[in-house]
């Protein structure tokens, strides 16, 4: 995402009002499935978060690319949103990815250092080697080549640009093949099917 004062100026206009007074405040944890829009509409008819989620007066807080899975958190909190969406804020948000090829120490270490995308320089992300997560399967499944091995990374990041977490690992050289949200803030996945939700009181 742009990070720009731009941006913040524009995702202002667009946050929703507060909630009445005496209206509980409503956070939904969705597991968002492969090619699915961040959105309730579409005029191309592709699969949006209404064919999955029938709670009204919710926005989504933040975006996940409709190429990758997991954790969305929709609210009607317009605070809550800003503060996740906002990259000012610094909500950390952890990602599984799955990359083609083994890199090694020394390639970690520049996500960890922060390397330079064409909107800038990253801020340092946390990054380890993890073993391959008890996930659901995707569909389709993604396209690997059997001559190259793929691994898992943990990567965790506070900003929130467009498509960042792809743009770094094909920065140092190893493209992201499959890529799921686990956590926003202290929010995680764990006990949501994919194409399920909870709703957290």
């Amino acid at each position: 995402m742009n990070q720009s004062k731009g941006y913040t100026r524009h995702k202002a206009k667009t946050l929703p009002k507060v909630r009445p007074v005496g209206e509980k405040r409503k956070v939904v944890l969705f597991n968002k499935p492969f090619d699915v829009l961040c959105q309730f509409t579409d005029e191309n008819n592709r699969r949006t978060l209404k064919d999955f989620i029938n709670i009204p007066g919710v926005y989504a807080a933040g975006r996940l690319d409709r190429d990758s899975e997991g954790l969305l958190l929709l609210t009607n909190d317009g605070k809550l949103q800003h503060q996740i969406a906002n990259p000012v804020k610094k909500t950390e948000k952890t990602y599984w990815v799955q990359i083609e090829g083994a890199p090694l120490e020394v390639d970690l270490a520049k996500l960890r250092q922060g390397v330079k995308l064409k909107d800038g320089m990253t801020k340092p992300a946390k990054v380890s080697i993890m073993l391959e997560p008890a996930v659901w399967t995707r569909e389709p499944p993604i396209r690997k080549r059997a001559s190259i091995p793929t691994t898992w990374l943990e990567i965790t990041i506070t900003e929130g640009r467009n498509r960042q977490v792809r743009r770094m690992t094909a920065n140092i050289g190893f493209p992201t093949l499959r890529l799921i949200r686990y956590r926003i803030g202290n929010w995680t996945l764990d006990d949501i099917k994919n194409g399920e939700y909870k709703v957290e009181e």
